[in-house]
């Protein structure tokens, strides 16, 4: 019978997929996670509480000869890491990264126009590390992989902000002061009513900016001025 699996953090759908045996898809489209769907929309985002149900297992059948030896192979699906690496407003274009995922190195490679690096990863990686130029201009980026909640919750629009370069200091779901500072700023480097406040505008132009990937941050009335940091980053794991 279907199992009804509580998200915890860290959790998403390619490592809880991997975790019972089955192609991330299968479980995402499943039906009876239709209402999940609708709600997270996108499945490396959960919130921890979520419930995921893990439908019942179809058997395959092969058809093989008698009387002789079979091989069979489990084909697995690797998780993509898709990082878009800015220096203020100006991606990081064609310049050598290394990836590190919990603790292991992945062949180096190169951000593409838009510093753009993608790389494939374990479905249950946790925490990883990017390289990203050379010499005294290299960036190092930490992650934590899995980690980042839904816009609707206060942490992933601290987190968001912080990743922009909007930044707001510690994640930690309060209303305070850097973070309707780091809020205001943002409304104001793209055009928005400067409220100082999450509300549905500003949340829904956070994931525009931060979980698309773009050419590079675009702002709706240049006039603005953005806080940003070494090396703000933007994508999906």
């Amino acid at each position: 019978m279907p199992i009804n699996h509580v998200v915890k953090p860290g959790d998403c759908i390619s490592s809880i997929s991997c975790s019972y045996g089955f192609f991330p898809d299968t479980i995402w489209n499943d039906p009876a996670n239709a209402e999940l769907k609708q709600e997270r929309d996108d499945p490396n985002v959960l919130a921890a509480g979520d419930v995921v149900v893990i439908p019942d297992r179809t058997a395959k059948e092969e058809s093989c000869p008698t009387g002789d030896r079979h091989w069979f192979r489990k084909r697995g699906i690797p998780a993509k890491f898709r990082l878009q690496v800015f220096d203020g407003e100006e991606p990081l274009a064609d310049q050598p990264y290394t990836v590190v995922i919990d603790g292991v190195g992945l062949p180096p490679g190169r951000t593409d126009a838009t510093g753009l690096l993608e790389v494939s990863i374990p479905p249950r990686a946790m925490r990883g590390v990017v390289f990203v130029g050379e010499g005294d201009d290299e960036h190092e980026i930490e992650f934590d992989l899995g980690q980042l909640p839904p816009v609707t919750d206060p942490i992933g629009v601290q987190a968001r902000l912080n990743n922009l370069g909007f930044f707001c200091g510690e994640e930690n779901a309060e209303l305070n002061p850097q973070t309707q500072a780091a809020l205001l700023a943002f409304q104001q480097r793209f055009g928005l009513e400067e409220t100082g406040e999450p509300d549905e505008t500003t949340c829904n132009k956070l994931l525009e900016i931060h979980d698309k990937i773009n050419e590079f941050p675009q702002a709706d009335d240049s006039d603005g001025d953005a806080a940003s940091g070494d090396a703000g980053a933007g994508g999906d794991a």
